[in-house]
């Protein structure tokens, strides 16, 4: 509710963001990835003030221990991964529909990111919708949107994402023959073993000549997102 479009349309649970701001308030919870409370109050009354604007209670007990955080401090002495702690105790709390969740686990130590994994599969779990911009986005994402210069250059289910690119092949062989296959790159070749680079419809011609080859061990790992991303980014492509 913060900005107007220029042009287009836009709706977030059905309801226009600009006319339905209030309404839309109350059913959905964000967590920023520099999070800045009121210095004088403590985690507990900011929590509180944040559960009165949302428009209802919050049970806080439970997530207060999950997160590990201390309510009674002021927030003025509180760390960064302790500010953050705050906004996801808070978000979590809710009852809200939607949660937008941006870089939120800045900040936290290894056990707090587990405990937000967790809290995230959860929520999934009670058919909650999570907008999730982080590291993690690979290990608790069902659908992922890449955005290259302000624009949607791919959007997909994860599985699809990945199968839509390469993937990486190390074959250990009786043989090493020769590897002239469209839309295979032969990356290394060490003695008998090669690593390879393939596309997606190369896939079967290249076991087929492996096998030929003989294979004594095969290693094959689809490309993580940060591959799918940086794929995006290496060469001018056309946007969506």
């Amino acid at each position: 509710g913060m900005l107007s479009s220029d042009s287009g349309t836009a709706t977030v649970l059905g309801m226009d963001p600009l006319r339905d701001v209030v309404a839309l308030h109350s059913r959905l919870a964000y967590v920023p990835g520099d999070v800045t409370l009121w210095p004088n109050l403590t985690g507990g009354e900011v929590i509180d003030v944040l559960a009165r604007l949302h428009g209802g209670g919050s049970d806080r007990a439970p997530w207060l221990e999950r997160f590990d955080l201390d309510p009674t401090k002021k927030c003025r002495t509180y760390s960064k991964g302790n500010r953050q702690k705050v906004a996801l105790v808070a978000a979590f709390a809710t009852d809200a529909e939607l949660l937008i969740l941006d870089e939120p686990t800045s900040g936290l130590d290894p056990l707090m990111e587990q405990a937000f994994a967790v809290a995230v599969r959860e929520a999934k779990a009670a058919g909650k919708t999570i907008l999730l911009s982080s590291p993690e986005v690979e290990q608790l994402c069902d659908w992922v949107s890449i955005i290259r210069e302000g624009r949607l250059v791919d959007s997909a289910a994860l599985s699809d994402l990945r199968g839509s690119h390469h993937t990486e092949v190390t074959a250990e062989l009786d043989r090493v023959p020769l590897l002239a296959l469209p839309g295979v790159e032969v990356l290394e070749t060490r003695g008998l073993t090669v690593r390879l680079r393939v596309e997606p419809g190369s896939l079967n011609d290249l076991l087929g000549l492996l096998t030929q080859a003989g294979v004594r061990n095969i290693q094959s790992a689809p490309p993580s997102l940060e591959d799918v991303f940086l794929a995006h980014y290496a060469a001018p492509e056309a946007v969506k």
